[in-house]
């Protein structure tokens, strides 16, 4: 994947951090937590706040987060058939929508512009749809 540009804004870059995290955990099929540890390691500790905690969060939540990304797709794309880039971007956009306070738009935005940068001509649409019907069937907190 490509470094993120000057033209991301900090919030962008740190999100681009956490999927880096995340998509390396998920191409060596390794934990998250772990693999957050080793990357925090040798950037001497120095982690964004924001990245941190996407990061932790995908951790926490990945089953139920795995859980509301299978039931917002199509049957005919689970999980281990998306594109890994995609896989991990879905997580971060859910995690964001489902624990956090960020303005869905933003997280959808966002999500459907790294996708745009890092993965496949389809993958924009295809998360954009995915991350949209997961905001609507979005579990209520009360």
């Amino acid at each position: 994947m490509a470094e993120a540009g000057p033209h991301y804004s900090a919030q962008t870059k740190a999100r681009k951090a956490a999927l880096d995290i995340l998509f390396m955990a998920d191409q060596r099929g390794a934990s998250i937590s772990e693999t957050f540890t080793e990357q925090r390691s040798l950037a001497g500790g120095v982690v964004r706040e924001l990245t941190s905690a996407i990061v932790l969060g995908v951790a926490e939540h990945q089953l139920e987060i795995d859980q509301r990304i299978e039931e917002s797709t199509n049957s005919a794309w689970p999980l281990d058939r998306m594109p890994s880039v995609d896989r991990c971007l879905a997580r971060l956009a859910v995690f964001e929508l489902d624990y956090t306070d960020t303005p869905p738009a933003a997280v959808i935005s966002e999500a459907v512009r790294l996708a745009g940068d890092l993965s496949t001509d389809d993958s924009p649409s295809f998360l954009n749809g995915l991350l949209s019907k997961a905001l609507a069937v979005k579990p209520t907190t009360d």
